[in-house]
């Protein structure tokens, strides 16, 4: 799916209640989760000792939770490009559950709705639904609403 490239509030305004887009998938690598773990002090066997893990409950490694949540905004700067702005703000997130670890090794893709917009005194606020899938499996990583303002040069 082509990045939707967006300029201003009427340019998101148009998929309000639509899917804005699809990431294209992303392996989370043992690399990857080792310097999550680095970063977070977070060194449980789990994530980090892959011998051990083979006898655990998932059969490898598997990425922290707040390692998947990480990587939205590297996902979702695959599915928009937004253009003119002074700045944007995370906001908050709603409803969020873990559904399904990420193995080692395993792809994982976002993909987004738009639940609503407002202006909020030139501010754009945007609810999105987005939920995370690892390839070839039925049940989602994650899934949750994201909440991000948007403050367009005007």
């Amino acid at each position: 799916m082509e990045k939707l490239i967006i300029n201003s509030y009427e340019d998101f305004a148009q998929y309000e209640g639509k899917r804005i887009g699809e990431s294209d998938w992303l392996e989370v690598t043992q690399e990857r989760i080792n310097l999550f773990a680095d970063a977070t002090s977070d060194h449980q066997w789990i994530h980090i000792d892959p011998e051990r893990a083979k006898d655990g409950p998932f059969g490898t490694t598997i990425a922290h939770g707040y390692l998947t949540v990480s990587l939205l905004p590297v996902l979702w700067q695959q599915i928009v490009e937004v253009n003119n702005l002074k700045m944007m703000v995370n906001y908050g997130m709603d409803k969020m559950k873990f559904g399904q670890a990420v193995k080692s090794g395993q792809r994982i893709r976002m993909v987004v709705d738009m639940e609503s917009i407002n202006n909020l005194r030139g501010i754009c606020k945007l609810e999105l639904h987005f939920w995370i899938e690892i390839e070839g499996e039925r049940k989602n990583a994650l899934d949750g609403v994201a909440t991000f303002l948007y403050y367009f040069n005007n």
